[in-house]
């Protein structure tokens, strides 16, 4: 469980400063999120990676959860568009991290070590 939220915490650091990164544009003093933000969401996926997570799935839920919470944010923050396409996207990126989290467990298994590839 301490995993999960190690990988909750490296997202929502890593939304926080891209989002200030957008607002950083119009005002310098939101760089005083940007930097550590992404320091923080670094260290988090570094405890989440310790605590046996396989990069390719943590990597992909980082990035897929990351990218459509930025993107819906950034919409209601910015006025960012949030089309068709850009679900669609979303979607497929969602679809894809669970390719990659389903292929990982089944590598896992056959390698007899459930939830983790074969290295």
């Amino acid at each position: 469980m301490r995993k999960w939220a190690l990988l909750v915490g490296a997202i929502f650091t890593e939304v926080a400063a891209t989002l200030a990164l957008r607002a950083f544009q119009d005002h310098p003093a939101w760089l005083g999120v940007v930097i550590p933000g992404y320091l923080a969401s670094f260290v988090f996926l570094t405890f989440v990676l310790r605590a046996g997570v396989a990069i390719g799935v943590t990597y992909g839920i980082w990035g897929a959860a990351g990218t459509a919470l930025t993107a819906c944010l950034a919409a209601v923050l910015f006025g960012d568009p949030f089309t068709l396409p850009v679900v669609i996207g979303i979607g497929l990126i969602i679809i894809g991290v669970l390719l990659v989290e389903f292929g990982s467990n089944r590598a896992g298994s056959a390698a007899g070590t459930p939830g983790t590839a074969a290295r």
